[in-house]
């Protein structure tokens, strides 16, 4: 087998422009997934149609607990597979292939949303963690194509570009759903749930859609790569050289860690921003949390492109501890508000900081790599981190407050998991270093 060192000659041009904007273009699709199914309409959907405790396979739940564990679950799937797939997309150069997919795993999982029930619980929530393992499974590939299609110097720019549309996309399809969700009628429909339930169905449908505009434009094997032999075979070589190289290096490792630190408390707040507020602000309306995720949203944009700026201007790391500092400042504010207008000051500084470490964290983990054909592979390793955080955030969320009944004390908790990563960013090394 080749070595990951030695890259055959690309047949792509980097900084293409059609294929650059094809790239970002599935960060307009899928991120329609995070706003309205793990952010917004569906959680507060969820919370309205179960009640406080909920039993499940003989056991006995509060609802909210519930919702972060299975979130857990399907990340912890992804955690695993994802590793050895992305060893054979990459020695098979089949990462578009695997790509579309968990892309039409999750979009179909999204529309079957719309017969969740309270009396079917376990099925409705197998569907959210399909969703989620389909979204978290395309994103390992999708990033993976970073390196390949940008060089160097343009990567924190194409990776801003990406989630500034994801964003922008997003924004749009949810204020649609809201404005059927209102006005019913207006639609032809009844106020039954039902204009929530069709809000799942068009993200699938804008999901799977939008994304053949990427599919069309992203090259398949780039390196001209295949297989002869056992595929789970090869696909284990791959994974295991990678794993060498990278437990050889010292910055791309030290970044790692500390990425899977601090991103444990920013995933975390993704998915359950919205079951805080509905239960620890004082009459904060279904309507005011809307308001709050369209403020992350907007905000999100410019934070993608501000510390994006500031990256060129200091470097990547500190950059990072910039925005990171600001996360632990975030949480403490989340422990002592209790209004919503409150709460819509802190959603415009989470806003702010949300788009910029998301994107940050993605380019800077691309610059860092070595040189490589093996994309898949260093990005599985990246995504490993990514979701095993979020199990462990979203576990540690759902368990303080079952052992508190204070979803405060889970803020707080968060607010260390940034604090601890502050410290680990500080300890990354300016250059690389290989053993």
């Amino acid at each position: 087998m080749e070595s990951s060192h030695t890259p055959r000659s690309i047949s792509l041009k980097k900084n293409d422009p059609k294929t650059i904007n094809g790239w970002a273009m599935y960060d307009w699709a899928n991120s329609v997934y995070s706003l309205v199914i793990t952010s917004s309409i569906f959680p507060i959907f969820y919370e309205n149609i179960t009640s406080e405790k909920v039993e499940v396979l003989g056991g006995t739940f509060l609802n909210t607990a519930l919702y972060s564990y299975t979130l857990s679950i399907s990340f912890l799937i992804v955690a695993l597979i994802s590793p050895l797939l992305s060893g054979i997309a990459d020695a098979a150069g089949k990462k578009k292939s695997f790509m579309k997919f968990f892309c039409y795993l999750g979009g179909t999982a999204c529309m079957g949303l719309y017969f969740f029930s309270a009396d079917h619980l376990l099925i409705g929530l197998s569907m959210v963690a399909l969703a989620g393992i389909g979204f978290s499974g395309s994103q390992v590939f999708y990033n993976a194509y970073l390196p390949e299609i940008a060089s160097v110097e343009r990567q924190d720019e194409v990776s801003a570009r990406g989630f500034a549309l994801g964003y922008i996309g997003s924004v749009i399809l949810l204020v649609v759903n809201i404005l059927m969700i209102m006005n019913p009628e207006v639609f032809g429909l009844e106020d039954d749930g039902t204009p929530a339930r069709i809000s799942f169905v068009m993200v699938g449908l804008w999901w799977m859609g939008f994304a053949q505009i990427s599919f069309n434009r992203l090259p398949d094997n780039v390196y001209g790569r295949s297989i002869k032999g056992s595929v789970l075979y090869k696909g284990y070589l791959e994974l295991r050289k990678v794993w060498f190289e990278l437990k050889a290096t010292s910055r791309l490792k030290r970044y790692l860690i500390a990425f899977f630190v601090f991103n444990m408390g920013v995933q975390t707040v993704m998915y359950m921003a919205v079951s805080f507020a509905k239960k620890e602000i004082v009459d904060m309306p279904d309507s005011g949390l809307i308001i709050s995720i369209l403020i992350i949203q907007v905000i999100a944009v410019l934070g993608a492109y501000l510390f994006s700026y500031l990256s060129s201007r200091f470097s990547n790391i500190k950059a990072l501890i910039i925005s990171v500092l600001i996360w632990v400042v975030a949480c403490y504010i989340a422990y002592i508000i209790y209004t919503p207008y409150e709460f819509y000051a802190l959603a415009a500084l989470v806003g702010l900081v949300m788009g910029g470490i998301q994107s940050l964290s993605r380019s800077t983990y691309s610059k860092f790599l070595p040189e490589t054909i093996d994309h898949a592979s260093y990005f599985s390793f990246y995504d490993v981190c990514d979701k095993l955080g979020i199990v462990l955030g979203t576990f540690a969320f759902g368990f303080i407050y079952e052992l508190t009944g204070d979803l405060r004390n889970s803020a707080l908790t968060l607010g260390s998991f940034f604090v601890v990563g502050l410290v680990l960013l500080l300890l990354v090394p300016k250059k690389e270093r290989v053993a």
